[in-house]
């Protein structure tokens, strides 16, 4: 399993920058530094199914053993040395038995599996992090491991000040504090400064919510800007389910940060932090993971399809973007920017775009009593086709000549559009279309 490599590869890490032995095991760090932040404790930091720390153990072996945590740590060591591995034991391996959920997993193939396997199992899953939908990811780069290790300490502070606070979310936690450890305003000095986030009553409880994906992603392309970075995505529940090694296309998310720069400078207000804290998206992650790799396309804004041609694409309804506060004003600067990077980051189709509402706005105000202009420029940003498109455009021109030269420049531009890429177009011209006549009521 894979938990297992990361946890041993974090292992050579720790050794590494702590100058420990290259002895050092798996099962000790479990013991020395693992058991005692974790589990040695009335409030667990991690859950792992019908592991010895989920069972109760009998009140003769905790007498013996000093505390209930300490014997199921000595459950968890006699288990592990009889050399059986299970998922209760080696997290992320698979049932013991035939009768169990994740029987599927059961194969009669011995790979030879040790007990540093089983303890650094322990270890990699710790390091999980926790997306919303559900899953995890573990990403094999040092800082990523680094950064997640130093926030189990905090993690373990954050419990115990928190009254009424739900234990066991270590992977949840984990995507917090990672956004929170590579974002800008992170201090060494004083780790925790700035980091904040809004627990939730849950049956009057307070819990962690999960962090939405795509911050994870945005925290991970300010670490990695120029890289794509392999992610291994799952999920460990009643049933394990595996979406197996994701690619992570950084650059084309740097790139959509960039565009937005680009054409809404920060003076304006907004800030690229701002599309990144209030960025929600289309895709949930194992929808995104369908693509086969999460990149520019995943990252739809939410929502946005409301706005698009009815019937263009799945759940378009052609619904008129509202512009008039400040937050619809936002949320068109992020809709206009992922079509643009979309086109290939091609401002001057958004140019383009501008110039024809311009012309479709002058040419209804020359029929403004009997809306016949409105109608046709309502049936030109309605269609579905290159085609239909173009059709509606001589139709205006046959009635406006002066949108002939704006409407010839489109027409080239939108012939050499990918079919699949010229709805997104379309729905430019609509968003400016909304924007100019918001701006001259």
């Amino acid at each position: 399993m894979y938990t297992s490599y990361i946890g041993k590869k974090f292992l050579d890490i720790f050794k590494k920058r702590k100058s420990l032995s290259v002895d050092y095991t798996a099962q000790q760090f479990f013991e020395e530094e693992f058991f005692p932040l974790f589990f040695d404790h009335a409030q667990h930091l991690m859950h792992v199914g019908n592991s010895p720390f989920f069972q109760k153990p009998t009140q003769e072996a905790i007498n013996e053993s000093g505390s209930r945590s300490k014997a199921q740590l000595k459950n968890l060591q006699t288990k592990i040395a009889e050399g059986q591995p299970s998922g209760a034991i080696y997290v992320g391996f698979a049932a013991e038995d035939s009768l169990a959920t994740s029987s599927g997993q059961l194969t009669s193939i011995d790979f030879g599996t040790s007990s540093e396997d089983m303890y650094a199992s322990w270890i990699g899953q710790a390091l999980a992090i926790g997306v919303s939908g559900g899953f995890v990811l573990l990403i094999d780069k040092e800082p990523i491991l680094w950064a997640l290790f130093e926030g189990w300490t905090q993690y373990r502070k954050y419990l115990s000040q928190t009254p009424n606070l739900k234990d066991k979310q270590i992977e949840t936690w984990n995507g917090h504090w990672l956004c929170h450890a590579l974002s800008k305003d992170y201090l060494e000095t004083v780790p925790t400064a700035g980091f904040n986030f809004k627990t939730q009553d849950v049956m009057g409880k307070l819990v962690i919510p999960t962090q939405d994906w795509v911050q994870v992603i945005f925290a991970l392309t300010r670490k990695y800007p120029d890289e794509s970075v392999m992610a291994y995505a799952y999920s460990l529940s009643q049933t394990n389910t595996t979406l197996g090694f994701i690619n992570l296309f950084l650059p084309q998310v740097k790139n959509l940060l960039q565009l937005k720069e680009k054409l809404y400078p920060e003076q304006e207000g907004i800030s690229s932090k701002s599309i990144e804290a209030l960025y929600e998206t289309f895709y949930n992650f194992k929808n995104a993971c369908k693509f086969g790799a999460i990149g520019l396309r995943a990252l739809e804004p939410d929502k946005l399809r409301q706005f698009m041609p009815g019937g263009a694409v799945p759940f378009a309804s052609g619904k008129d973007l509202k512009i008039k506060t400040e937050d619809e004003y936002f949320q068109y600067q992020i809709y206009k920017t992922w079509i643009i990077a979309m086109l290939i980051s091609k401002t001057e189709l958004d140019a383009l775009a501008a110039q024809v509402a311009q012309a479709l706005i002058a040419f209804e105000s020359k029929e403004a009593r009997t809306n016949v202009n409105k109608q046709l420029t309502t049936e030109t940003m309605s269609v579905r086709t290159q085609r239909e498109f173009i059709e509606n455009l001589i139709k205006v021109m046959a009635k406006d000549e002066s949108t002939a030269l704006v409407f010839k420049q489109v027409k080239d531009s939108v012939i050499q559009l990918p079919t699949d890429l010229f709805p997104l177009f379309l729905t430019l011209i609509r968003f400016e279309y909304q924007f100019q006549k918001s701006i001259k009521s």
